[in-house]
């Protein structure tokens, strides 16, 4: 079952950010941006079994903001990609400041939802760490790469159009393998011992290569839309 919802998740989340560029543009995709911060940190907390391998939720939703700077990257401007990196840092460091202003409220003796909320945010500024320093660094990166690869290829082929995929899965699948490694590290390291926080790891990458592989027709189709003139100013 976990398997499918894993498959589930990649159409309704990659499909989710095409619609969201489809209907309001580059906004779209800064308003995704957010989403996608706020619920992967959340579904990070949770440990689940697939394919074999033990892994946290959120490396979808996660992996769907590289999709979103490579498609601002490929139809808009290195500015652009770089604004939605600034934009999920905010959300990131504005859901950590707002989550740990909760606890300080004293709740009322009728209050059921405060023990609940404190643990499943009692992890949230080591994560928040965890997830600021693998974001910020990995995402610059894949910006700078996807550029470096744009000005290859079209160096290469003659033409700004050709080679996509490369530049596509060249800059993610490098900076998600940066990613993941600060990531789980800091996040999970003294929680879980040593073979699970390798499995994590190690299955986290193999779930972002799938992931990345599975993106690019997607930033074909945010092409494509954009040249027919689909794409809302």
């Amino acid at each position: 079952m976990n398997e499918l919802l894993l498959f589930g998740s990649i159409v309704v989340i990659y499909g989710g950010v095409l619609l969201a560029y489809r209907l309001f543009g580059k906004a779209g995709l800064f308003a995704f941006t957010v989403i996608a911060t706020i619920l992967a940190n959340i579904e990070v907390l949770i440990l689940i079994d697939g394919f074999g391998m033990e892994q946290t939720l959120g490396n979808i939703m996660f992996a769907s903001t590289y999709l979103v700077t490579d498609i601002l990257s490929e139809n808009h401007s290195k500015k652009d990609a770089a604004k939605a990196v600034y934009i999920g840092t905010f959300t990131a460091v504005a859901m950590l400041v707002i989550t740990q202003y909760w606890f300080l409220y004293t709740p009322s003796a009728n209050d059921w939802a405060m023990p609940s909320v404190k643990t499943l945010f009692a992890q949230t500024p080591r994560l928040m760490l965890a997830s600021f320093l693998g974001y910020i660094i990995s995402q610059r990166l894949d910006v700078w790469l996807y550029h470096k690869w744009w000005a290859i290829t079209s160096k290469k082929s003659g033409s700004s159009r050709a080679y996509l995929w490369i530049r596509n899965n060249g800059s993610t699948l490098i900076s998600q393998m940066i990613n993941t490694v600060i990531f789980n590290v800091i996040a999970f390291a003294g929680l879980y011992d040593t073979n699970t926080l390798i499995t994590i790891v190690l299955s986290t990458y193999v779930i972002y290569v799938f992931t990345s592989l599975l993106d690019t027709p997607i930033v074909y189709l945010a092409r494509a839309l954009k040249e027919k003139n689909k794409i809302p100013d």
